[in-house]
């Protein structure tokens, strides 16, 4: 039996406690509204013959970024005016990071997740401001933190009683410019109760792999996605482009969009077997 919490989305949309393995995915960041229109209907059309739920995915702003001069979208005003677009013409939940306190009730106004980047996953005032807003909060693990201090950060949220924490396992470093996927986090975390999502396209990066970028490993996609539904998991992040080596961000670490019709294939029939088994 599913013992995780079940996060609300929206009606009949669920993440967690039993409910179908979801799909969070989307261009790594906004480009243009035409362009985000393009991937969130093609995207729709993928998981919906998938039989999979979906949720799109980009970042008005990617603050992290490793040069001065990295690519980090349209920022919050045009690039949640993009979102709320999507989610209306589209009809899908879309997700999106916050990065500031004074982000989040902006976010909460169009956005259907709020998302804490891995490397603000301990700013206490940032978790309690998104808690406190009522819409499901999906959090990276830190790329520094080992799974099980991920209790710690959830029960912050939790104190705001808001239900909708959902976790997040995107990599931990390893060395310099190198990040490992270890699926015992997945488990870990997931023994806490909340449900777990697998980022598998941040945890093939190669942070500032690239001199004044990030590099990384996009063959490796499909192989940490297919061991993570192994493990048993609630959701997968995939940052996907039609075209990723024009992408403006993280080109060298999202998936093709080509190439996912047949990754959620395998990945439905390994989730199958994983809930069977269970």
């Amino acid at each position: 039996m599913d013992t995780t919490r079940e996060v609300v989305i929206g009606p009949g949309f669920r993440i967690g406690g039993g409910a179908p393995l979801a799909l969070i995915a989307g261009p790594c960041a906004i480009e243009s509204q035409q362009h985000a229109l393009e991937m969130a209907a093609a995207l729709k059309e993928v998981t919906a013959a998938a039989g999979v739920p979906f949720i799109y995915k980009s970042s008005y702003d990617k603050a992290n970024r490793t040069s001065v001069d990295s690519y980090r979208g349209l920022g919050l005003s045009a690039g949640l005016s993009v979102l709320q677009r999507v989610r209306q013409d589209i009809g899908v939940p879309v997700l999106s990071d916050v990065h500031e306190v004074e982000q989040v009730m902006a976010g909460a106004e169009v956005l259907d997740v709020l998302q804490i980047p891995a490397f603000l996953c301990r700013q206490t005032d940032l978790l309690l401001a998104a808690g406190r807003t009522g819409k499901p909060v999906n959090v990276k693990k830190g790329q520094f933190l080992a799974p099980w201090d991920m209790q710690h950060v959830a029960r912050k949220i939790d104190t705001t009683a808001n239900p909708g924490v959902m976790l997040t396992e995107r990599g931990a470093s390893f060395g310099y410019n190198n990040l490992v996927a270890d699926m015992r986090s997945l488990a870990i975390m997931r023994s806490f109760g909340y449900p777990v999502v697998f980022d598998a396209t941040h945890s093939v990066q190669l942070p500032g792999g690239a001199g004044s970028a990030s590099s990384g490993q996009r063959e490796f996609v499909p192989v940490l996605t297919r061991a993570a539904v192994g493990v048993g998991i609630d959701a997968l992040f995939l940052e996907v482009h039609a075209d990723p080596d024009r992408a403006p961000s993280d080109g060298p670490n999202m998936l093709k969009l080509a190439d996912l019709p047949a990754l959620l294939s395998q990945v439905v029939a390994i989730d199958a077997i994983v809930r069977q088994a269970a």
